[in-house]
This record gives C-alpha cells, sequence and structure tokens, in this order.
C-alpha cells in the first residue's frame, strides 16, 4: 500500500460556488494555489483568492483542513451507520435460524412456532424503527438536503447521495411494515416478506451502482466489492421465497448481510480516515489488489461466525434434550412435553389418560 499525504484543499467549484461542504478528491493543494496561474485558467485564480485571505495564506489552510475533517468525518459516518445496521442484523439471522431450525427438528415441528412468528413481527417493527433514523439522519444532518431535492434558480439538485441512502433506507421500512403485516393477518401471502426483502436487497444494489460511476478507481472498487455481497444477497432472499424455511438459505442471507455491515465500515475507514492519518493512493493498483484480498477475509470472518453460533445453538440444545425429555426452545422460554410413562405411572388406577 503506497497512501499519499493528505493536503488541504480547496472546495469543489461545480454547482454551489464557495460551498466547502462538497469536497472533490482532487482538489489543489495550497501549495499549488499560490504558485502563479496561467492565464488559461481563471478558476486558479478565483481558488488562490480563497485559500490566501489577506491576513497570509497560513490560517486559510488550516480553516480549509478543519472543514475538511468535518466533512470527511461527515461521510464516514454515512457509512458506518447503514454498516452497524446491517451487522446487527446480520449476527442476529445467525443465532435466530440456528435456534428456530434446531428446535423444530428437535421437536418434531414442520410449521415455524408462534413465538418465532412473533419475533419476526418484533424484528420487522426494529426494521422500521432503524429505516426512520436512517432517514432522518440523511436529510437533517448539518449538511444534509433538509427534504429538498433541488434548490437555487437553476434548480440545481441538491446533495443526491443523501436522497440515495435515504431511497435505500425507505425500501427497508417497507420490507419491516410487510414483516408486521404478515404476523397480524392470516391473509398476507406466504413468502410475501422474502419478497419484499429481496427487493429492498436489490433496491440498495441498484442505487450503489450509479453511485459510483465516474468516481476514482479505488472509490469504484470497493463499492463494487460490496455489490457482489449485495445481489448475491438479494438473489439467495428471492429464493427463499419458493423455499421457506431453508436453512442453507437462511444463513447464507445472515452471512452476506455481515459481510455488508463489515464492508460499509471498511469503506468508511479507507476513502474518509475518520481517525486521520495519510489518505490511500487512489490511482495505486496494488491497493485494488489488497482491499479485493481484504474483501474475502471479511467473507472467511463471517463464515467463521456463522459456524460458531450455529454450533453454540446444536450445544444449547442438546444441553436441553438431556435436561428434559423434549425440549422446546423459542428464545429463551423453555417448554416441556409430558412424559408418558411417567404420567401412566403416576395415574395408574385412575380414569384420566395421559398426555399425548
Amino acid at each position: 500500500m503506497k497512501p499519499s499525504l493528505a493536503a488541504c484543499s480547496a472546495p469543489s467549484q461545480k454547482k454551489h460556488k464557495g460551498s466547502v461542504q462538497e469536497l472533490d478528491r482532487n482538489r489543489p493543494t495550497c501549495a499549488e494555489a499560490e504558485s502563479p496561474s496561467p492565464p488559461s485558467s481563471p478558476c486558479r485564480t478565483a481558488l488562490k483568492s480563497f485559500l490566501v485571505p489577506e491576513n497570509g495564506a497560513g490560517e486559510g489552510c488550516r480553516l480549509l483542513v478543519k472543514l475538511e475533517d468535518i466533512v470527511r468525518m461527515a461521510n464516514f459516518k454515512g457509512h458506518a451507520l447503514p454498516g452497524s445496521f446491517f451487522l446487527l442484523f446480520g449476527l442476529w439471522w445467525s443465532v435466530k435460524y440456528p435456534l428456530r431450525h434446531l428446535s423444530q427438528k428437535a421437536s418434531k415441528k414442520s410449521q415455524r412456532n408462534y413465538c418465532f412468528q412473533r419475533v419476526d413481527a418484533i424484528e420487522g417493527a426494529v426494521k422500521i424503527v432503524f429505516a426512520l433514523i436512517g432517514m432522518l439522519a440523511e436529510q437533517f444532518v448539518p449538511d444534509g438536503p433538509h427534504m429538498y431535492l433541488y434548490s437555487g434558480e437553476k434548480r440545481d439538485w441538491v446533495k443526491l447521495m443523501n436522497w440515495q441512502h435515504t431511497t435505500m433506507y425507505l425500501f427497508y421500512g417497507l420490507s419491516g411494515a410487510v414483516d408486521v403485516l404478515t404476523y397480524l393477518f392470516n391473509t398476507v401471502p406466504r413468502g410475501l416478506d422474502r419478497l419484499m426483502l429481496s427487493v429492498a436487497v436489490f433496491v440498495e444494489g441498484c442505487l450503489f451502482y450509479y453511485h459510483v460511476l465516474h468516481r476514482p478507481m479505488l472509490d469504484q472498487h470497493i463499492h463494487s466489492l460490496l455489490l457482489i455481497a449485495v445481489f448475491s444477497g438479494a438473489c439467495s432472499t428471492m429464493l427463499e421465497v419458493f423455499l421457506c424455511d431453508n436453512i442453507v438459505l437462511e444463513m447464507f442471507r445472515a452471512g452476506v448481510t455481515i459481510i455488508q455491515g463489515t464492508w460499509f465500515w471498511q469503506i468508511g475507514v479507507v476513502l474518509f480516515q475518520p481517525w486521520g492519518g495519510p489518505m490511500w493512493d487512489e490511482s495505486d493498483h496494488d491497493n485494488i489488489m489488497f482491499l479485493t484480498m481484504c474483501f474475502f477475509w471479511h467473507w472467511a470472518a463471517a463464515v467463521v461466525i456463522l459456524a460458531i453460533n450455529y454450533a453454540v445453538a446444536y450445544c444449547c440444545i442438546q444441553r436441553c434434550r438431556r435436561d428434559c425429555s423434549e425440549p422446546y426452545i423459542g428464545l429463551g422460554v423453555r417448554k416441556q412435553k409430558c412424559d408418558t410413562s411417567s404420567q401412566a405411572a403416576f395415574l395408574n388406577g385412575s380414569d384420566e389418560e395421559p398426555c399425548e
């Protein structure tokens, strides 16, 4: 890896002149701004006058460094927030689905238990809350669009990246609403919750595909790796519509969701360096090779997490089977079936029948 040192720089001049909130990656440094401007580049003269105030160049550069740090942290949080959501859901699914599968197998029940159905509804409500938090955060941060899609006489677009993130959260919120409706009404078709979740993941993938067009090479590549996990999750979730309660597909979905969460954090760290330090060289091919390898390290870590959680769930089920005759576990609630042999001995000579 050959990171290049971050230099203080001028604000973007694309749409909102003088705005220090839309900072380009390939900006002129303070040294470039102080150099003599060629006659053919009047914008460089304007940048120089902005960077170098009357009281000296040093204070202007320090101000821009602070402003760039603020924007960098805002962009990092924009990746860390969805990353945290995906990571939490992925870890939860990696525990819930093994418990449900193994407990149903142990109790010889094919249908989903009412307890897990209620948990699915709670999960949908949590999904709605997370989506609302994400939409509000994207819209009403200090440099957010504040619900304005365009502004000014020229009707320039306002913070379309924030709007794209808001759209992603919107579809995940709709998925949570379908989860709740599926629990409340028996008339909702079976598998509709999986279908809506698949649509939400597919929308996320499409948004991020067009999110990074015409961006620097490293930026495009690190987001394209995210798309592998996103579209894999969309396809597997679509299969769940027709193969409900398939433990292999459910665990695969949990795994790619964990990868999405950890890779969102990785993108934020690589592109924005929230804790300082040199920025990554976006034109260095070695960085792209390393990040490709690092992505599959994330995938390997997700597989290890799935294996550990499945093994822990299996051990819990086996321990409960030893403690009781026929265990049934539903998220910490233990239900013991009747022991027919002991009841038969106890009820011997009475008119009552042992439970079956």
